[in-house]
């Protein structure tokens, strides 16, 4: 594991641990999230734990053309009163992401910095939020960076009402171009709706 200076590199993501931490310490500036990106690599860690940084091997994506979506989902879609909306409620989102409880986690890692660095982000057009409505209440969404190169890498979703988050995740991949969706870590959920395990060397290479 490397401890990052204030230089805004990284060590060769072929240098992570098994676990798939491969830094910790640095910033979330703007530009090492970037660069972050970029490299495959994302920031991850619970709101008592050091800035951690990781480039998992093997890497959990999606590619569109195989998204699963079930019978019953389909019924869901061609029915559903949830209107779908695309960087409307960026904040709404993250700030709702941040508040959901996740297995295993104590606490979360949305904290207040991540947030303030990840609307920077939106600012300046790389992080997007879809967001899902009901009765004009958001009730889903999810958010991540479009890595400007066909590459969207997923960072979090929320759902306060049954399939809210599935709703919106299968409309975002249905109406965009992205080539490769990036969820990073293994998750029965997104397995369901088709992703899958690729190795980090072929993930770089769609960077």
């Amino acid at each position: 594991m490397h401890l990052l200076s204030n230089d805004i590199v990284f060590p060769d993501v072929r240098l992570t641990s098994k676990e798939g931490i491969l830094a910790i310490g640095g910033d979330l500036s703007v530009e090492r999230l970037l660069l972050a990106y970029k490299s495959g690599i994302f920031p991850w860690f619970d709101d008592e734990d050091p800035l951690m940084w990781w480039s998992p091997d093997p890497r959990f994506v999606l590619f569109p053309e195989q998204l699963k979506v079930s019978k019953s989902m389909k019924q869901v879609l061609r029915n559903t009163n949830f209107e779908f909306t695309v960087n409307k409620d960026f904040i709404g989102v993250i700030n709702q992401c941040s508040t959901i409880k996740r297995e295993g986690q104590n606490g979360t890692w949305i904290t207040d910095n991540m947030i303030s660095a990840y609307i920077k982000l939106h600012e300046l057009g790389y992080a997007k939020s879809v967001e899902v409505w009901l009765d004009n209440e958001l009730v889903g969404g999810l958010y991540g960076i479009d890595v400007n190169n066909g590459v969207f890498c997923g960072e979090s979703m929320f759902s306060l009402v049954s399939n809210a988050s599935k709703v919106g995740f299968i409309t975002f991949v249905q109406n965009s171009n992205y080539k490769l969706i990036d969820c990073q870590v293994y998750t029965n959920h997104l397995e369901s709706l088709g992703a899958q395990d690729i190795s980090r060397e072929e993930f770089l290479t769609y960077l």
